[in-house]
């Protein structure tokens, strides 16, 4: 089991991104709003705030995507679809993908369509 760990620095691809989520399988996901640590010190700590111009043009939230995927071909397969998603992660700033193995879990059953 892993968690999948999305930060989605353009929200306009929120919706592919879901979508493409959806079709490959995935039964469920968490969504965040999020802020960047550097947005965060220009915006609030006025010793950085000469930084601001820095940052014109950019969007200060990121949307944040967690979710608990249980069998290891649908963890490949979503980070593949993420990628299509967004017309590829590494592609300008289009966010940070990571994965973390989950060795112990307790809730509600995590149900993988792929698992069927």
């Amino acid at each position: 089991m892993w968690l999948l760990v999305y930060i989605l620095h353009e929200d306009r691809f929120l919706t592919e991104v879901l979508e493409e989520l959806i079709e490959t399988g995935v039964s469920g996901a968490t969504i965040l709003d999020s802020v960047g640590m550097f947005h965060y010190l220009t915006q609030e700590i006025p010793i950085f705030a000469g930084f601001r111009s820095l940052l014109e043009g950019t969007n200060p939230q990121n949307k944040m995507l967690l979710s608990v995927i249980k069998e290891k071909k649908l963890l490949k397969q979503s980070i593949e679809a993420i990628d299509h998603a967004v017309g590829g992660i590494a592609k300008g700033e289009r966010g940070v993908l990571f994965t973390i193995k989950i060795d112990h879990f307790l809730g509600p059953e995590i149900s993988d369509s792929s698992s069927s």
